[in-house]
Formats: C-alpha cells, sequence, structure tokens
C-alpha cells in the first residue's frame, strides 16, 4: 500500500471524526433549547459513518477503498420530553414547552470517542511519515 493511501485511509477517518464532533458540539448548544411542540423541538443529530470496501463506493470526496465516509445525518429517537412553562412565550394552549432530546452525558462521551478517533488517525499518518523518512534514509547508505 502507497503512503498516499494511508494517508488518504486515515484522512477520511480524520473528516468522519470531525464531522462528529461538529455534530456533538450542535447538539450541546442546542441542549437547553425548547420548542413550542415536539415538531418543533431541537432533536439530536447523528452522523451515519459508511466503510468504503467497494470500487463502486468511491467518489471524488472519498477516492480510497477501506476509508469511511459520511452516508447521513439522522435524528435521535429519543423523546423531547414535556415541561410545565406557562410564562414561556413559546408555550402551547396548555402552558407546556417541549425540551431537546439532548442528552449532555451522551454527548460527552461522543465528544471524547470522536477525538480519540480523530488522534488515532492522526497517529497513522504519523506513523507513516516516520516509517517513509526511515525507508528514505536507507537509500542514503
Amino acid at each position: 500500500m502507497s503512503l498516499d493511501k494511508i494517508i488518504g485511509i486515515a484522512s477520511t477517518g480524520m473528516n468522519a471524526q470531525m464531522v462528529r464532533l461538529n455534530s456533538t458540539a450542535s447538539n450541546m448548544a442546542n441542549a437547553s433549547t425548547v420548542g413550542s411542540s415536539k415538531e418543533t423541538a431541537y432533536k439530536a443529530k447523528r452522523p451515519v459513518f459508511e466503510a468504503l470496501l467497494r470500487e463502486e463506493q468511491l467518489n471524488q470526496g472519498s477516492p480510497y477503498i477501506g476509508g469511511v465516509k459520511v452516508a447521513g445525518m439522522v435524528d435521535d429517537t429519543a423523546v423531547n420530553r414535556k415541561i410545565l412553562d406557562p410564562g414561556n412565550p413559546k408555550a402551547d394552549k396548555d402552558g407546556f414547552v417541549f425540551a431537546s432530546n439532548v442528552n449532555e452525558v451522551t454527548e460527552m462521551v461522543e465528544m471524547m470517542a470522536a477525538g480519540r478517533s480523530y488522534q488515532n488517525n492522526v497517529e497513522v499518518v504519523n506513523t507513516a511519515k516516520v516509517l517513509m523518512t526511515r525507508t528514505l534514509e536507507l537509500t542514503k547508505v
């Protein structure tokens, strides 16, 4: 496997983890928002990853078999809590608002896992670079 493929595969992993981290940041930013109905209340977003295993899955954005791509984003299916808050301008006729379904603990775990996965892919790139440098040094002898 050539160096450009190794770096390319690792970069698809880093890109996927950045999308994961961005969705986590968006979820955390909207954790305390409320809506006037279940439909308008914020729902946490989750990226869906797809392993690139076949030639027909490749495109210009992810040209390396063995990499990963973001297949899409889905809404978390957790229930939005109904809260009695008659003074809230978004309250319905019965005085209820609907909180986002973001769980801060889950988001922190997602954030730490995304950061760790990103670090692992950076290590792959660094290791490949060191191996190539050592190979070039052998040719100088």
